[in-house]
């Protein structure tokens, strides 16, 4: 190629004098470079001077800016894919716990009843990873004990892939990270999986946490802050993989996987997941010689404050719930299950008319459901309103989105809890009761 427009531009074609190519160098690394190339006269002969500049830096920060836009274009749809999906689960949740709760257990149909939830678990889990990939995956941030989440979240795997023997090294007096327990142990599980399937035959499995200090120079290329982390590490005696497929491990869509076998959402959702957190997670491997994840999650100055476990069991009341949610379905199946749990029910399809109901009801109404998307007022300026009607107002934000952006400021503006569609009967009954008996600050 050089040489041709080399011998294009002695023939007088008119060629851009700088254009940029790959290469390969002495070593086998692949290069990008640019060349300029200027006609001159050599001894009296035509002739072109030519100079080469290696930019490859610049080509990859290219490359990271599209991917960036990519990602948060596809981020965006997922997220909407997501909340919207969750919507339908409600609707399917909500009546199939309605269902269980007017019938016994002779009923014929008990056991289809218990396989629709669960269904509706594993479409959530699904919604869960989309959420995770637009990095949206926090839903209830706590102080939380690393060792707790990858000792419970190992033993549960390793329950059902007994076939990988699994080594474990803890640190002593761990940092303490705010989390979200259930993302993280999602995570967790997907970096298992991905393990467990490099390892057909099965292997050994070694999870290692550490606290480390990550200085400026280490952090710089990933765009977080230096200080102090705690890191887990998952580390495989499987297959391991060649430079080709590390570099696209975590890309949305891409699986080794056999066509039908997997959906490429789980390392792009553990990756999503960790960023959202503040973290980092980078990963090692050679063909051969198996891999090795390093998840880095940023140390919290909160204690652990222990809670009690809620009950398994529905939690009824007597009080007025106002309903604010924009859907027909979402608005019929949680205002009858609402009713089985003993409360008096007002609804709301819009935020304002939300607004002028707490206007003539400001005395009866005890605590407010809110959707945080509908399509006049949103859900944030809808809270804002009502407080100025209701400033003791207690809300209860529900949204098939996660717990960040207008949600996160909202709940540290001081409203009363969050939860996550779909729920069911049970989640439902504690979060109200959980919101209602929560003392003033």
């Amino acid at each position: 190629m050089v040489l041709n427009r080399y011998n294009n531009t002695l023939d007088g074609e008119d060629l851009p004098g700088t254009y940029s190519f790959r290469i390969i160098d002495k070593d086998g690394e692949e290069l990008w470079v640019q060349l300029n190339a200027v006609s001159i006269a050599w001894e009296e002969r035509p002739a072109t001077l030519n100079v080469l500049r290696d930019i490859s830096p610049q080509k990859k920060l290219e490359v990271q800016l599209q991917q960036a836009q990519k990602m948060e274009a596809i981020g965006t749809l997922a997220s909407g894919i997501a909340h919207h999906f969750n919507n339908v689960l409600m609707g399917i949740q909500g009546n199939a716990s309605l269902m269980r709760l007017e019938i016994d257990s002779s009923y014929p149909h008990t056991e289809k009843l218990r396989n629709i939830e669960q269904y509706v678990q594993q479409g959530t889990e699904l919604t869960k990873q989309l959420l995770g990939v637009a990095r949206e995956g926090k839903y209830e941030v706590r102080p939380t004990d690393l060792n707790d989440i990858v000792n419970n979240s190992s033993q549960m795997f390793g329950r059902t892939k007994k076939e990988i023997k699994i080594h474990t090294r803890y640190q002593e007096r761990i940092w303490i990270v705010e989390a979200d327990q259930g993302q993280i142990q999602q995570a967790l599980l997907n970096l298992y999986v991905n393990a467990w399937q490099a390892m057909p035959g099965g292997g050994e499995l070694y999870l290692e946490t550490e606290n480390v200090i990550l200085d400026e120079n280490y952090v710089e290329p990933y765009h977080i802050e230096p200080g102090r982390y705690v890191k887990i590490s998952v580390t495989d005696t499987g297959a391991g993989m060649d430079k080709q497929t590390l570099e696209r491990i975590f890309d949305l869509f891409f699986t080794t996987q056999e066509m039908g076998r997997g959906t490429g959402l789980g390392l792009a959702s553990v990756s999503g997941i960790i960023q959202n957190h503040g973290g980092h997670i980078n990963v090692y491997s050679e063909k051969g010689h198996g891999t090795t994840f390093n998840i880095y999650l940023p140390v919290s100055e909160t204690q652990i404050v222990e809670e009690k476990g809620a009950p398994n069991e529905l939690q009824t009341g007597a009080e007025t719930i106002l309903l604010v949610d924009d859907e027909d379905m979402i608005i019929t199946v949680a205002s009858e299950m609402l009713r089985k749990l003993g409360y008096e029910i007002i609804v709301a399809k819009s935020g304002k008319e939300a607004i002028e109901l707490c206007r003539a009801h400001r005395n009866a109404i005890d605590i407010i459901i809110l959707d945080m998307i509908m399509p006049d007022i949103s859900g944030e300026e809808t809270y804002d309103r009502i407080r100025e009607v209701m400033p003791e107002a207690k809300v209860l934000l529900s949204s098939g989105y996660s717990i960040i952006g207008q949600a996160k400021d909202m709940l540290e503006r001081g409203c009363n809890g969050f939860i996550q569609k779909p729920f069911n009967m049970i989640r439902l009954s504690q979060k109200i009761r959980e919101v209602l008996n929560k003392k003033e600050q």
